[in-house]
């Protein structure tokens, strides 16, 4: 008796072991019960064909074919294991330039950037394609280009002739924190050490006055660290990228302002008029937004969408229509706020409190509602309002 194991030629899965007696007749016989299939001619490892039952040895792996020649085992395909999840090409096209990389390239590095939610799952997003497949992506693709470089490698390398300044708006739109970090410290290093000391409300007031009402005032950049700026008409203003870090905007009329990419960390703005106002990647971490008023009647939505509001308190506030795509709202306080019709797609709310909250139609779709109080909501949430 002799024990061998069996595969069909060419194969290299699904093999019997089987023990048989006697002649070769009887091995073919044997082979073709457990095989299923019409056993005729008998293989070693090496392709060499056996005719003589005498030079097959205990524990032999032989093929076993139905007359035709000897084929290479086909290597099996291993299922991927978990540090080889997500490693498909993908292309994007990122401002007419087409990038390629992998998918585990945009997840990996910063789990929790925007790039991260996009292409983490497939589809979840309903990313837009080109008419190659490519995904479209409407941002500046020299500014992109060391932020795909720096997900590939770590490493930040920015070419001459690139602004730096508008590479870091690329990382904080894509929530790409610890590359902003290492940009600033970049920026700051290369500064002249001009004076940046912050405005107060006496200069201010007097650069208001100077100004028709009429005409834009740009603010854009400036410093407003700690000013009071409470109680003052700032509507349609541009604090695009501006120091308001502790600043005091209790009950100011900042209707259409733009307020994008502006330090809003630790402010007070309870009460604020903020209709229509733009805080596209703002950093407003830790402030406090009590009872303000996002709603304009005329329709123009207030638009939040990749800001930072980790532990802001915003409780009572109205928020009808409100964009907050992408935006942090871990930790923060939204108890009975009007969030009816809102754009929450892909917030992170986790340990969020939105007990007593309309959600009336709003978009939680891919969000993570982790922790998240839902208590005394005035209308049920929809199971398919959210997905995560």
């Amino acid at each position: 008796m002799r024990r061998v194991t069996l595969f069909v030629n060419g194969s290299s899965t699904n093999g019997k072991v089987v023990a048989f007696y006697g002649s070769m007749d009887d091995l073919l016989s044997v082979a073709s019960s457990k095989l299923g299939i019409r056993a005729s001619c008998v293989y070693n490892a090496n392709g060499g064909l056996i005719d003589d039952i005498a030079i097959i040895r205990e524990d032999d792996v032989l093929y076993i074919s139905e007359g035709e020649l000897f084929k290479e085992p086909e290597e099996e395909q291993k299922a991927p294991e978990a540090g080889q999840m997500h490693t498909d090409w993908l292309t994007l096209n990122v401002g007419g330039r087409r990038f390629t990389t992998t998918r585990s390239t945009l997840v990996s590095k910063e789990p929790d950037s925007m790039l991260a939610h996009m292409f983490r799952e497939k589809d979840v997003w309903g990313n837009k394609q080109d008419s190659q497949g490519a995904f479209l992506i409407d941002r500046s693709p020299d500014y992109f280009e060391p932020i795909l470089n720096y997900l590939r490698h770590g490493q930040l390398i920015i070419n001459e002739g690139i602004n730096p300044l508008g590479v870091l708006e690329e990382a904080r739109f894509f929530g790409i924190e610890q590359l902003a970090e290492r940009l600033e410290t970049l920026i700051k290093s290369t500064q002249s050490p001009d004076d940046h000391s912050p405005l107060t409300r006496k200069e201010f007031i007097r650069y208001l006055l100077a100004t028709t009402t009429k005409a834009e005032l740009r603010c854009q950049g400036l410093n407003f660290n700690g000013a009071d700026l409470s109680r003052l008409d700032l509507r349609y203003i541009n604090f695009k990228m501006a120091n308001l870090r502790g600043a005091n905007l209790i009950y100011a009329n900042l209707s259409g302002a733009n307020l994008e990419r502006a330090d809003l960390s630790m402010a007070c703005l309870d009460g604020a008029n903020l209709q229509g106002v733009k805080m596209l990647c703002t950093n407003a971490e830790g402030a406090s937004l009590k009872g303000c008023n996002f709603e304009d009647p005329a329709g123009s939505k207030a638009n939040l969408e990749g800001a930072n509001l980790k532990g802001v308190d915003m409780e009572g506030s109205q928020m009808t229509g409100i964009n907050l795509r992408v935006a942090t709202l871990k930790n923060a306080k939204l108890k009975n706020c009007n969030l009816r019709g809102a754009t929450l797609a892909g917030t992170d709310l986790e340990n969020c409190d939105l007990s007593g909250c309309d959600l009336q139609e709003a978009n939680l779709r891919g969000s993570n509602v982790k922790g998240a109080i839902f208590e005394e909501m005035l209308t049920p949430l929809h199971m398919s309002q959210s997905v995560r």
